[in-house]
C-alpha cells in the first residue's frame, strides 16, 4: 500500500518537474537542414524549458540541460542486431530518425528526433571516429534501453556541483563507485560518456606526464559529466545549421530581412525604439536643446543687417 502511494507521489513529482511549457520564442535554426546535417553518433545538446532544466542550467552554468545520442534510421543499419534491440522497447518506423536518451520520468528510451523540433539544439560530432566505433557506441547505448533513470546519481551530482556544501561532497556519494563496464542506470550525459569511453574515445580526458610514454591519458569519471562538457570538448566538432544559409553568395547578410523600424530587441521579448530627446517648454520657451537647434538654423539664414549692407554696396 505504502509503495503504491509512494509510486504515485513520485510520478506526479516527476511529471511536474519535467513539464515543458510551449515555446514562445522563435527558434533561429532550420530543422530541415538539421535532419540532413546530422549523422549517427552525433551528440545532441538540448536547451530545455522544464523546471528540472532550470535547476540544471543553474548548477552547470550552461544553457544545455539535456543530451541525447543520435542513432539514425533503422533501415540504414547493415545488420539486424541494433534494430532488434530498438524494436524490443519501442514501436518505431524503419525510416524514422531516432535518438537514445535518458529521461527522469521514463529512464533510457528511444525517441524520434522530431521530439525536439521546437527546441534549441546543438550538434556535437566526434572528430575522427571510425564507422565501426560509431556502431559500437550506438550498440552500447541500445543495450541500456529500459534501464531506470538514476535519481540518486542526479542528486549526488547536484550536491557535487553546488558551490557550497554542508557534508563532504564525496561522502556517501554514488558518483565515485567503480563501474562494472556494463550499461547501468544513469543520467543522460553519463550514459553517452560511458558509450564513448567503451571505444576509448576521449571527451575531456585527464592528461598526466609519464616517464616512458611522455604523457598518460585517463578517462574522467563518466558520472561527473554534464551536457556542457560535450560542447567544451576539443574532440567534438560543433555543427551549425542557421535559419539563413551562409553558403549563399556573399554578402548574404545584406539580404536578411532586417527590420526597418529602427527597433532594438532587449532579449526579454520587448522591442524598444532608440531613445529620443524630449522637447519641453517652460513659460512658452523651448528647452536649451531645442533653442540651440533654432540658433543653428538661424546661422544658416542671412540676417536683415547683412541684406542692408549688400544693398548699400
Amino acid at each position: 500500500m505504502f509503495k503504491s502511494i509512494y509510486r504515485k507521489i513520485r510520478q506526479k513529482l516527476y511529471k511536474w518537474l519535467t513539464y515543458e511549457p510551449p515555446s514562445t520564442d522563435f527558434i533561429p535554426y532550420d530543422y530541415n537542414r538539421l535532419k540532413y546535417e546530422i549523422r549517427p553518433g552525433d551528440v545532441l545538446l538540448i536547451e530545455g524549458r522544464s523546471r528540472i532544466s532550470v535547476v540544471t542550467r543553474t548548477l552547470t552554468q550552461s544553457p544545455w540541460t539535456h543530451a541525447a545520442l543520435y542513432i539514425g534510421r533503422l533501415i540504414d543499419f547493415e545488420d539486424d542486431e541494433i534494430p532488434n534491440l530498438i524494436r524490443q522497447h519501442a514501436d518505431v518506423k524503419d525510416n524514422a530518425r531516432l535518438i537514445i536518451e535518458d529521461l527522469l520520468n521514463k529512464g533510457t528510451v528511444v525517441a524520434p528526433l522530431s521530439t525536439y523540433r521546437h527546441h534549441h539544439i546543438r550538434i556535437c560530432r566526434p572528430i575522427g571516429i571510425t564507422p565501426a566505433d560509431v556502431y559500437l557506441v550506438i550498440h552500447y547505448a541500445a543495450k541500456s534501453l529500459g534501464q531506470p533513470y538514476n535519481v540518486r546519481q542526479l542528486l549526488d551530482l547536484a550536491r557535487f556541483l553546488l558551490p557550497w556544501t554542508i557534508l563532504p561532497r564525496r561522502w556517501g556519494s554514488s558518483l565515485f563507485r567503480t563501474s562494472s563496464g556494463e550499461p547501468e542506470s544513469g543520467i543522460c550525459s553519463s550514459l553517452i560518456a560511458e558509450a564513448f569511453s567503451s571505444v576509448q574515445f576521449p571527451i575531456l580526458p585527464f592528461v598526466k606526464p609519464h616517464e616512458e610514454e611522455g604523457v598518460e591519458v585517463f578517462h574522467r569519471n563518466p558520472y561527473l559529466y554534464t551536457p556542457k562538457d560535450f560542447d567544451y570538448s576539443p574532440y567534438f566538432e560543433i555543427i551549425k545549421y542557421p535559419l539563413f544559409n551562409p553558403d549563399e553568395p556573399l554578402p548574404y547578410y545584406r539580404r536578411l530581412p532586417w527590420t526597418k523600424t529602427g527597433f532594438l530587441h532587449q532579449d526579454n521579448g520587448i522591442l524598444t525604439a532608440p531613445k529620443q530627446k524630449r522637447k519641453l517648454k517652460i513659460f512658452g520657451r523651448s528647452t536649451l536643446d531645442e533653442a540651440g537647434q533654432k540658433k543653428e538654423n538661424n546661422r544658416d539664414e542671412p540676417s536683415a543687417n547683412d541684406e542692408t549692407h549688400h544693398e548699400k554696396e
